[in-house]
């Protein structure tokens, strides 16, 4: 593999898939989350904001005009054809973001080793061979519920459960414990990944 090594983060909401992407990033890697690029295409993309509007309505805009994420957030929460509207509008434009990012970190004269991204429905959009390796961050349903503020049952139901997502990850990490052992998996990854 040549640098920089793609790596994708996945798990279920409240797992520490962002934790564990900014303790990659304070190792050394080129990180971005998909919630990133989500925000980005929201704020500067005017055919995104143009078919939002079109099919979410003019409530989703924010008081500066730009489609507003919690807006948008409780227009699809209860709304399955929405929010899969919602997926199919942005999952291609994310990966297209991505991969132009990844090439830019691939043509700098020093590339990083690893760069690392955050995919929360990974294996559930197929996106799992744009990448070199898949590290899946797992935690129990109680534990994740209690760290996270956005509801999980309806979004559960959808999901590939951990167990079979751990099965097809190079790399899986039962975050139970506090930053110290979720950093030093992230730690051990990278060794494997770029050996010094």
């Amino acid at each position: 593999m040549s640098p920089p090594v793609a790596v994708a983060i996945t798990g279920g909401i409240g797992a520490g898939k962002s934790t564990a992407l900014a303790s990659f990033r304070h190792h050394g890697a080129a990180t971005v989350s998909s919630d990133e690029i989500v925000h980005h295409l929201l704020a500067t993309d005017p055919e995104v904001k143009e078919k939002l509007v079109e099919r979410l309505g003019e409530e989703i805009l924010g008081d500066d005009g730009a489609p507003d994420r919690e807006r948008i957030a409780i227009r699809v929460f209860k709304d399955r054809d929405a929010l899969d509207f919602l997926e199919k509008l942005l999952h291609p434009l994310v990966s297209r973001e991505y991969m132009s990012w990844r090439d830019q970190l691939a043509a700098l004269p020093n590339p990083p080793l690893v760069c690392v991204t955050e995919v929360p429905l990974l294996y559930e959009v197929g996106a799992e061979t744009r990448f070199d390796k898949v590290v899946v961050i797992t935690a129990p349903t109680k534990l994740r519920r209690a760290r996270s503020d956005v509801a999980t049952d309806d979004r559960e139901s959808r999901l590939i459960p951990d167990a079979e997502k751990v099965e097809r990850a190079d790399y899986s990490f039962k975050n139970t414990g506090g930053l110290e052992e979720l950093d030093a998996f992230v730690a051990s990854v990278l060794a494997d990944l770029a050996p010094s």
